[in-house]
Order: C-alpha cells, then structure tokens, then sequence
C-alpha cells in the first residue's frame, strides 16, 4: 500500500471513529422504559477496536515518513514539519495582515483615527511567497507519497 492511501484510508478510518462517538452519544441515555436504537456498549468497543486499527495505521504512516525521502534528501517527516511550521507563519501573516484593519468610526473630526502599525505591503507579499512555498511542498510531499510504499 502506498503511504498516500494509507492517509485516504487514515481519513476514512477517523470519520468512522467520530460517527461511532456520536452514535455513542446518541444512544447513552435513554428515557425511562425505552430502548437505545442501538447497543452503546457494543458501539463503545466497535470504537475501541477502531482506536486500535488507527494507531497501527498511523504508526505505519509515520514509519514510512521517516522512512522515505523527498527528491532533495529531506525524510518526509522533516518535509512535514517543514509544511507545518510554513503554514503557521502564514497563518501568523494573515493574522497580522486583518487586525491591521478597521473600519473607521469617526463621525466628526474630534473621534480617534486608526492608523496601521504594520507595514501591510510587505506582509502580504511574504504571505503570499509563504503560499507559493506550501503549495510546492505540498506537491513534492503527495508526489512522494504516492510512490512510497508503507513498511
């Protein structure tokens, strides 16, 4: 199985387990003298199972991230990591880049003017070569993945 399927079937396997989690909510309780539509004691093992079969996938993922590389040497994991730390200064970018707006509320000449701290310009292009670099690692990542093989 390649890595990139494991992920698909990672994803398939956790919404299963957030469905089993709700319909073990739904069926908790009941009103006196009913019935639950459905067994949560048997629900609650079905997720425990599924808890299981997750951690070995994503041990297996995980293994096969460290295990292969990126066409420039950086171990998947490395390139993962990389991913997400660009993607939280974009996200820190973009933070920065709304709060230096707002809305003026000035009705006469003696109210408060607000004037941008942050030179918004620059922010916007570094938030934007940041985008650039994501989505190109990105690529090389799924591109990686799909000729990966899992352990």
């Amino acid at each position: 199985m390649k890595i990139a399927e494991a992920l698909l079937l990672r994803a398939d396997v956790q919404k299963k387990l957030a469905s089993l989690r709700d319909r073990i909510g739904r069926n908790a309780v009941v009103q006196d003298g009913d019935q639950p539509h459905e067994d949560p004691d048997q629900l609650l093992q079905d997720a425990i199972a599924v808890l299981g079969e997750l951690r070995d996938l994503v041990q297996k993922i995980n293994e096969a991230n460290l295990a292969n590389s990126l066409p420039d040497g950086r171990t998947l994991t490395a390139a993962i990591a990389e991913r997400d730390m660009l993607a939280s200064q974009h996200s820190l970018l973009q933070h920065a880049i709304a709060s230096s707006h707002r809305e003026p509320d000035r009705y006469s000449m003696s109210e408060i003017k607000w004037v941008a701290t942050l030179p918004v310009k620059n922010l916007q292009k570094r938030a934007e070569d940041l985008a650039k670099n994501i989505r190109e690692l990105n690529a090389l990542i799924q591109e990686t993945n799909w000729k990966s093989e899992l352990p």
